[in-house]
């Protein structure tokens, strides 16, 4: 009968931890603003079929991504920076409209937001 009763706590408690956690991961995704999740959705469609790597991209063997591939993540990333409070001409300027800088400003906004809602969330508890 213990061994019954033991079993039976030792397995409620871990129910519950297991629902603790996917509670604080849906609080992350919920803390997101449409920005980052914008952002996140642009990164996520270059796994879709007809944005991978073709051929000729994959022969140059560039751990850097081709044009083609920048350009679906420079709309999700302009918007993100500007969400920042940067204005165009600001963006313009930092970055001479260069893809991979712009990607690279986004990131790190996207990051540090990140870290933000996770110091949040932390704090909570």
């Amino acid at each position: 009968m213990r061994k019954h009763f033991l079993l039976a706590a030792f397995a409620l408690l871990i129910l519950t931890s297991c629902s603790n956690e996917s509670s604080a991961v849906s609080t992350v995704e919920s803390m997101k603003t449409p920005q980052m999740e914008n952002f996140d959705k642009a990164f996520k469609s270059l796994g879709d079929p007809q944005n991978r790597p073709t051929e000729e991209e994959r022969k140059r063997n560039t751990s850097e991504l081709s044009d083609r591939r920048k350009a679906l993540l420079v709309p999700a990333s302009k918007e993100l920076i500007l969400s920042t409070g940067v204005t165009e001409s600001e963006l313009t300027r930092k970055t001479g409209d260069d893809m991979s800088q712009i990607i690279v400003w986004a990131t790190q906004i996207y990051m540090q937001k990140s870290d933000e809602i996770r110091k949040n969330i932390k704090s909570d508890k």
